[in-house]
């Protein structure tokens, strides 16, 4: 599964350090709480188009020419983020190997397979060129954003309340 792994700093540190000293607690529960909040949030965001710290995600062609939303033609790379669990620790992610490329962005050269050229329609006439350059830009949807930092906080301290 393709994730990105993040640490968590300030008041976090001291509540799951809290959570490691406590005994009888269902960590593998809180951390499937955790998990789920992180996978619900990462979906959402293919609606807002936003990256976790709240940036606008560039429209893409598609979207611009076609309408629709960027990220969501097919539904595909939302439907595949799952979230996994137990009592260590909490991962949200997906297996599909262009994830990445949406994630990070990336640059590119395609080059014909077959033949010499590369041959596509541009508008209404016919181009072949022996390669052409791609640039993917960066459309982060895993991560934390601070409203994830509040539920995990939110979480953690009902926890330590019961």
């Amino acid at each position: 599964m393709s994730s990105i792994s993040v640490r968590l700093d300030g008041e976090v540190d001291g509540l799951l350090a809290r959570l490691k000293q406590m005994s009888g607690i269902d960590k593998a529960g809180v951390m499937n709480a955790i998990a789920e909040g992180l996978r619900t949030s990462t979906v959402e965001r293919f609606s807002s188009e936003e990256s976790p710290e709240g940036n606008k995600w560039k429209p893409s062609i598609r979207a611009t020419r076609q309408g629709g939303k960027t990220l969501t033609k097919s539904v595909g790379l939302k439907n595949s983020i799952k979230a996994q669990a137990d009592g260590t620790g909490a991962a949200v992610g997906t297996n599909l190997v262009y994830a990445a490329t949406h994630q990070f962005g990336d640059e590119r050269t395609i080059r014909a397979k077959k033949g010499r050229y590369l041959r596509f329609q541009i508008g209404d006439r016919w181009v072949n060129i022996p390669s052409v350059r791609v640039n993917i830009p960066a459309r982060p949807f895993l991560g934390i954003s601070k409203e994830d930092e509040e539920e995990i906080k939110a979480i953690l301290d009902e926890v330590f309340e019961e």
